[in-house]
């Protein structure tokens, strides 16, 4: 969340790029400021009358020393209200502060100056395009049909153990998914990464920490029983592994992979665009997750950019890197990089990547913090991107490699998976 304090400094600014996201609540922005500073006028009253009592409290002291217990006794009696004032003004601050948090978390993150004027995905910029599309004698035949073709991915069976979204990967698709996912690791750890296996499970406090609550709530798979959340990408467990933490500056940068199950309730059930693999409600991720210094976070952002582009072409998949507009970034985002792999059976592109910076708006919930060289207390950034996201990565391997004799597996994953085709 932003930091009430540059609100109030900076609200102009705050307000004008605000509106590169389309958020244009100028009360809301104002109430924060208020409830600040009512939360200031509450703190230095309640500040002021304990100084009155502790001040009171010495006299009273001195005076008995002294023998003066009828002096003293007189300002005992004036002063006996001090302690229930003090109490109903800490739980006035606890109610202030309370509605001041509820209020500034529906406030998303400021948009980087880079950041494209736009509403919907259509407005986003196309950075770059790499590789070919690839063109076949005949019609490409949709994945969907593919794995059914090749019984390496069972959608029905998924939906009778589970539901539809929950795909089940059987033989050489099965082989194929694990490769990704080795690939993905091995290369992230030659890239400096250090690997971790995390709980796919987290607590509320966790899920807020990275801005999935309030924001996402409803997009989130909640054991209720145990008011646990099952994780929409590993970055919130990665991340969280750094809440009310104070790290070192010699620590920085750090670099951490974590391969999860991830799962996601807003998957759709109509339409191509949702069919096969395009969206599913469980799948697999290789996930990045970097902490840096401020000053740092947008050069490792496009360093970043430029690793997932580098997997792409190890994997011989065309695709396209778009900057995000504001009226498409998250909630919690300053600056979003997509990727997306060219689909040749559907003849559109698919997104396979997310890459963010968050600036300090993670780590100012998290409180994740260092001191810098000035030996001021200074909120470190957070950025995060998939490397990569399995489902969509497969659909298109599986539709721009297929030939008549079966579908060619990528030079690169051909040492992981055992075999080269899949047929």
């Amino acid at each position: 969340m932003l930091q009430v304090s540059y609100i109030r400094e900076h609200k102009d600014y705050v307000l004008e790029r605000l509106a590169v996201k389309n958020f244009t609540d100028v009360a809301l922005i104002d109430s924060i400021i208020e409830l600040d500073d009512e939360r200031k006028r509450i703190q230095n009253e309640s500040d002021a009358i304990a100084s009155e009592a502790n001040a009171s409290a010495k006299m009273i002291g001195d005076l008995m020393r002294q023998g003066k217990k009828e002096e003293a006794e007189e300002i005992k009696s004036k002063s006996s209200g001090y302690k229930e004032q003090v109490r109903e003004l800490t739980d006035r601050l606890s109610e202030v502060e309370k509605e001041l948090l509820s209020k500034i978390v529906l406030v998303p993150n400021l948009p980087h100056v880079s950041v494209p004027l736009g509403k919907t995905p259509d407005d986003n910029e196309v950075v770059l395009t790499h590789g070919e599309i690839p063109v076949f004698d005949t019609q490409a035949i949709p994945h969907w049909e593919l794995l059914t073709k090749y019984d390496i991915v069972d959608l029905e069976l998924g939906v009778k153990v589970t539901g539809a979204g929950f795909p089940v990967y059987k033989g050489k698709g099965a082989r194929l998914q694990r490769a990704l996912i080795n690939f993905f690791l091995d290369q992230a750890g030659e890239q400096g990464y250090q690997e971790l296996e995390v709980p796919i499970m987290v607590n509320e406090d966790s899920a807020f920490a990275t801005g999935q609550l309030p924001d996402k709530e409803g997009q989130m798979y909640h054991v209720t029983n145990d008011d646990l959340y099952l994780i929409p990408t590993a970055e919130v467990p990665v991340t969280n592994l750094y809440r009310d933490v104070i790290v070192k500056q010699e620590q920085f940068p750090i670099q951490h992979c974590a391969y999860t199950p991830c799962f996601r309730r807003e998957a759709g059930s109509y339409g191509a665009h949702v069919r096969g693999l395009n969206r599913l409600h469980q799948f697999d991720k290789v996930e990045l997750v970097q902490l840096v210094q401020p000053e740092k976070s947008y050069e490792v952002i496009e360093e970043m950019s430029s690793y997932i582009q580098g997997l792409l072409q190890k994997l011989e998949l065309p695709y396209r890197v778009l900057r995000l507009c504001g009226g498409d970034m998250s909630f919690t985002s300053a600056l979003t990089y997509d990727m997306e792999v060219y689909s040749a059976a559907q003849e559109r592109w698919l997104e396979v990547s997310s890459v963010s910076n968050f600036e300090t708006y993670q780590s100012n919930r998290l409180k994740v913090r260092y001191k810098n060289d000035e030996g001021k207390m200074t909120l470190a950034h957070t950025l995060n991107g998939s490397a990569l996201a399995l489902p969509r990565i497969v659909a298109s391997i599986l539709e721009n490699n297929q030939t008549a004799n079966g579908i060619r597996i990528p030079k690169v994953l051909v040492p992981y998976t055992g075999f080269e085709v899949i047929n």
